[in-house]
């Protein structure tokens, strides 16, 4: 019994519609996902019907860019409350800061006499929250570039003349906006960080989870990791990171996380949680 915890769709920056994603799950014999969107719970409603569907368990999540000591963090918050308000209020703060970035990213490539308009990453995107690869398929479409590194490499990397700095909320404040919201707080891909020595602070501020299995996570990295979960008695999360055909190969079923963490997730939660519910009684 495995499990894919870190899974995006169309209603963000992957490719995948939840159904597809739902199906390829089943196909990949996944007991649990959990769909984590940028800044948007959206997509949620459908994949739960979808993984109803295909007998897979639904896991409601979304992935916060936050930010600490001036160092971009991804915060992942599980089992949330997709009806609370104030989290569909600040989601959909960060979305208006998102689409407000494309903006001003087209209009710096403009500058520059690209071809390429905000209507045309607005249709393609046909999502809230847009990201840089939505303007990456808009350039390959419009043959500036040829393929997505290319696109970042000249012209959407930092530094890149195309490249906007990216709204980013207080990682404490993350945690606590996850937490309100019925959810665990697991930071993303820490190996891409690189700043282990926040890691503490983090676990100060409320960090519930630590996410050692991903895509990018080598073997002796997620020994690493499963480590520092053991030492400041972090949950084990972990996922694919998988975007659909944005990122050039689909990746779900290439990390699984044991199911086992699932339940440990659960356990970590409120009695009254509703996640609780699937939670054998041991006691």
């Amino acid at each position: 019994m495995f499990s894919d915890l870190h899974l995006h769709t169309s209603f963000s920056d992957g490719t995948y519609t939840p159904e597809f994603l739902a199906s390829e799950a089943r196909r990949y014999e996944l007991t649990a996902v959990a769909l984590t969107d940028h800044d948007t719970v959206e997509g949620c409603p459908r994949m739960a019907a979808a993984c109803g569907q295909n007998g897979v368990e639904f896991i409601p999540a979304c992935e916060f860019t936050s930010e600490s000591q001036g160092t971009e963090l991804h915060l992942i918050g599980y089992f949330l409350d997709i009806d609370n308000a104030v989290l569909l209020q600040q989601t959909r703060r960060f979305q208006e800061v998102r689409q407000n970035r494309i903006i001003e990213m087209v209009g710096r490539l403009q500058e520059l006499s690209v071809n390429i308009t905000v209507d045309q990453v607005s249709a393609l995107a046909n999502c809230k929250s847009p990201g840089r690869p939505h303007i990456a398929r808009v350039l390959i479409q419009n043959g500036v570039c040829r393929t997505l590194d290319e696109a970042f490499e000249r012209f959407l990397k930092k530094g890149r003349p195309g490249w906007v700095p990216k709204f980013k909320i207080d990682a404490a404040d993350a945690i606590a906006l996850i937490h309100q919201s019925g959810g665990l707080a697991s930071m993303a891909h820490p190996a891409l960080v690189r700043r282990d020595e926040l890691i503490p602070g983090l676990v100060a501020a409320g960090l519930d989870g630590i996410e050692c299995y991903h895509t990018k996570h080598p073997p002796m990295t997620v020994e690493h990791y499963l480590a520092m979960a053991d030492k400041h008695k972090l949950l084990v999360t972990g996922g694919s990171d998988c975007h659909g055909m944005n990122k050039g190969k689909p990746l779900i079923g290439s990390v699984k996380l044991p199911y086992f963490r699932v339940t440990e997730m659960k356990e970590h939660l409120p009695s009254d949680h509703p996640a609780r519910q699937s939670v054998p009684n041991t006691l």
